[in-house]
């Protein structure tokens, strides 16, 4: 399977900037996985499309304010992305300028008055070319209120705003460890939600921390030679139980987001069950994959030759998904980030 299947042109034009004037009124593209068909409807129709019974599973994680900028002993500017902690409160983190900063560097990060916050140290360099700092205290949310900005992906081409700091959080976002946001669900607002439960659908929550990772492409030439990255995701018993009694019984799993699909078909043990607790994955999903517990996905539009596009490809088909991306971009849907969504039903 050839990585180079998975590309299509997208004209940069359709690459949402900004999100809509108002959550929950994007476009909605309907793509019946089994015939290939599909439907342009609107976010606001989504109630409607989920049968009464099913259970949906959405990733509660919240973005971090995990990009700052420190402060270096030569008086320059170094962004860190902070990816996650290590037993002993260190970091590792994504750097600028990767090359300059060397173990043994140091620099200072001060917050929007310029008053010294922390002061930190590069203690390793890790072999996937991250750095692994140290600070003078244990980092807490506070540091990243106070330092950090809200880390909105690359093929944004803007600095983030005051107004990223809501709309690039989903509404049920509580769980803070994401360095990107799990964006399918970015679409949701508190009455959608409601109109879904008044539909008999029970809505319950996972939590994987999205990484950095998530950007990255697949640089091998052959699909299977790609290595995922590791994110840490949990399912509570109460998510776990009420899956396993919906498989049981026959109704539909939905999952909101990419995010969701990987913690749920991570979770599901050779028993067929979705069993409860903490881990870490890297699970790859790509065609001739086999779903052991999502029926039903709702999700964005992604990037060419990505983990996403495979994803995606290996529960609808490759020829549909491809077919119903090119009628999105005839049809000027939004890609991407704050873009519009695809319900594979």
């Amino acid at each position: 399977m050839l990585t180079r299947d998975y590309y299509f042109d997208l004209p940069g034009e359709l690459i949402a900037q900004v999100p809509t004037d108002r959550r929950g009124e994007e476009r909605l593209l309907v793509l019946d996985k089994k015939s290939g068909s599909y439907k342009d409807m609107m976010m606001k129709d989504f109630p409607s499309l989920i049968e009464p019974g099913s259970v949906m599973v959405v990733n509660n994680s919240r973005v971090r304010k995990a990009r700052c900028y420190g402060e270096s002993e030569t008086g320059g500017t170094v962004e860190f992305l902070f990816l996650e902690e290590n037993a002993d409160h260190s970091w590792n983190a994504m750097v600028s300028k990767a090359k300059r900063q060397r173990v043994g560097r140091r620099y200072r990060f001060l917050d929007g008055e310029g008053a010294l916050v922390e002061e930190a140290v590069i203690v390793a360099e890790n072999e996937d070319g991250t750095r692994r700092v140290s600070f003078s205290h244990p980092l807490d949310e506070d540091f990243f209120t106070r330092c950090g900005h809200v880390p909105l992906p690359p093929y944004i081409k803007r600095e983030d705003d005051f107004s990223d700091e809501s709309r690039y959080q989903t509404v049920y976002a509580s769980q803070s460890g994401s360095v990107a946001s799990p964006t399918a669900g970015l679409h949701f607002t508190k009455e959608l939600l409601d109109e879904v439960k008044g539909r008999g659908v029970e809505i319950l929550p996972v939590t994987l921390h999205v990484g950095a990772g998530t950007f990255l492409p697949v640089r091998s030439e052959k699909v299977e030679d790609h290595h995922m990255h590791y994110e840490r995701y949990t399912v509570s018993d109460e998510t776990a139980d009420a899956v396993n009694r919906a498989k049981a019984e026959g109704r539909p799993i939905v999952a909101v987001g990419t995010t969701s699909v990987r913690t749920l078909e991570s979770a599901t043990g050779e028993d067929g069950l979705v069993h409860p607790g903490w881990g870490r994955t890297n699970i790859f999903i790509y065609p001739g994959y086999r779903f052991r517990t999502v029926d039903r996905l709702l999700t964005n539009f992604h990037t060419p030759e990505s983990t996403l596009l495979m994803l995606v490809s290996a529960l609808a088909g490759r020829e549909h998904i491809m077919a119903a991306y090119e009628h999105a971009i005839a049809q000027r849907y939004r890609f991407y980030s704050y873009g519009d969504a695809m319900f594979i039903r």
